[in-house]
């Protein structure tokens, strides 16, 4: 059977912090590429991320080629891609770094962490098929950082107190982008039950579409 990233990608969307993204994908990552040692680092936000390679643990110190080609090119990149034939293993003999694959988790366009894969002594080399899904897996991973990473929207208008508590939740909701059945789902209520409050909180702050619903709720005046 084919090999599939769909359970990390589905992994990595349930995760709901940065400890539950880690987990995500350390239990099955290894798995995938078969490999003997693995790690996703991500860094503290407060890291010089932009002014120092060895801000990264371990596997990106500033000796490492790999690690400093992900960090500048901001792309994955695995050993044979980058350097002659026998290079790598003058620069690490670690038996269990024979061949080594990693990859950017990108946030706000800086790198703010990497994903690190190492084989050992007499398995294949990483091909292009890997970095290939490697690419598609830091995308994700990038993706979910960034949401968990978001800065909450608040409400700051003086036509918030026209809410009920109930449709104040739900106008939380619709400003972080999720549909009515989404909505319902974390409220636990139907997606008609979502669609008449709206219609309510439209008619109550004067407007016509969610996203005038939401800025006027931002920086609206009574």
């Amino acid at each position: 059977m084919a090999r599939s990233l769909h359970a990390l990608f589905n992994a990595i969307a349930n995760a709901h912090n940065e400890q539950e993204l880690r987990l995500a994908v350390m239990d099955t990552v290894g798995e995938y590429f078969v490999v003997e040692r693995g790690g996703l680092y991500l860094l503290d936000e407060s890291s010089p991320i932009d002014v120092e390679v060895q801000t990264i643990p371990e596997v990106c110190l500033e000796g490492n080629p790999v690690g400093r080609y992900v960090v500048e090119r901001h792309a994955p990149a695995h050993e044979q891609l980058i350097l002659a034939p026998g290079d790598w293993k003058e620069i690490c003999p670690r038996h269990d770094h024979a061949h080594v694959m990693s990859g950017p988790i990108i946030c706000d366009g800086r790198v703010v962490g990497t994903l690190n894969l190492a084989r050992a002594n007499g398995t294949p080399a990483f091909d292009a098929n890997d970095l290939a899904d490697l690419s598609a897996l830091c995308l994700h991973l990038s993706a979910k950082l960034a949401t968990l990473r978001a800065k909450p929207k608040t409400f700051n208008s003086p036509l918030v107190s026209r809410l009920t508590p109930r449709e104040l939740e739900i106008a939380k909701l619709v400003a972080q982008g999720l549909t009515n059945t989404e909505i319902g789902e974390k409220l636990f209520i139907t997606q008609n039950s979502v669609k008449q409050a709206l219609k309510r909180m439209f008619r109550k702050l004067g407007v016509s579409a969610r996203a005038e619903m939401v800025a006027k709720l931002q920086n609206g005046s009574s």
